[in-house]
């Protein structure tokens, strides 16, 4: 199990990328939530089984379409709650 926070630089609000994120989240078995940052950035929470975790990690660095992602910073937070499921937070 792998607990992770990622923070996502670039045009990815305004993009569909929380979205974005829920759907690979959802795909993946990958529990956590999605938020926009008042700076511009995206952040996520991501638990879940460690294949799982670098798959969303490296799907969070694609993005949508229409998103330019510049870069992921990603911080292993083992001790970090977590519920089940996956959620867009505002």
């Amino acid at each position: 199990m792998r607990t992770v926070r990622l923070f996502v630089s670039g045009r990815v609000q305004g993009v569909g990328f929380r979205a974005f994120a829920q759907r690979q989240a959802d795909r993946l078995g990958v529990d956590g939530w999605v938020r926009n940052l008042p700076d511009g950035r995206v952040e996520a929470l991501a638990a879940g089984e460690d294949e799982a975790v670098a798959a969303f990690i490296e799907a969070l660095r694609r993005g949508p379409a229409i998103a330019r992602v510049s870069g992921v910073e990603v911080i292993e937070a083992p001790g970090e709650a977590t519920v089940a499921g996956f959620r867009q937070r505002d």
